[in-house]
């Protein structure tokens, strides 16, 4: 009787994994970045957020940076973000002693997951940080399913571990980059012109991000 049951299931396994209910999306900004330049790519974010809701119904999309608040074209990227589906979570940038920039806001990604859990039934976190497992696993025991996606180089055993579905970047690049424009190639920095040359953002203003290592 079992074996007439499972060949006759309702679902296929890629159907259950499909089956998301209300998606909401948590992306960790300076993750993302990092992730992008590793790979050469630039990021289209609205094709990004097309392919992490894939057709499911979206709840609300989060973009959590730091921020320097006297870089008008970072701010002109955020504005972007917000009138292009984004809820922008932004934090200033603190200057550590060795000159470098950093702002950690997995607190807020945490605390965002956390409060919002009955209200989605599957979240998409797109980072690789392993401060994030715990945050994760605790949405999991109130039931919501989570997705992790990142580049695989990037993302901590401990995150993959808690995760319900994992999905590296590199075997979605082609899906969310940006299209270079006709005679231009894209060249990844290096990291020592990264501050004086940042990547264009996709939407025709630059964006500096610092990596939260």
């Amino acid at each position: 009787m079992l074996s007439n049951f499972e060949n006759s299931s309702i679902f296929t396994p890629e159907q259950v994994l499909e089956n998301r209910g209300r998606v909401a999306i948590f992306i960790d900004g300076s993750n993302l970045f990092y992730a992008a330049l590793q790979l050469g790519i630039e990021i289209d974010y609205t094709k990004l957020l097309c392919r992490l809701t894939a057709g499911s119904r979206l709840l609300r999309s989060f973009f959590y940076t730091g921020v320097d608040r006297t870089n008008d074209k970072q701010q002109g990227f955020l504005l972007w973000m917000r009138r292009n589906g984004y809820r922008v979570i932004a934090k200033d940038l603190v200057q550590l002693p060795d000159g470098s920039k950093k702002a950690n806001l997995d607190v807020e990604i945490a605390v965002d997951m956390m409060a919002l859990v009955d209200s989605y039934d599957t979240a998409v976190l797109v980072s690789g940080d392993g401060d994030l497992a715990y945050a994760v696993n605790a949405v999991s025991y109130r039931g919501a399913r989570v997705e992790v996606v990142s580049l695989r180089s990037m993302t901590s055993d401990s995150l993959i571990n808690v995760s319900d579905r994992y999905i590296d970047l590199e075997g979605i690049k082609e899906d969310i980059q940006k299209i270079p424009r006709s005679g231009y190639t894209y060249r990844p920095l290096t990291a020592l012109g990264l501050m004086d040359q940042p990547p264009d953002d996709g939407t025709g203003t630059n964006i500096i991000e610092t990596s939260d290592t």
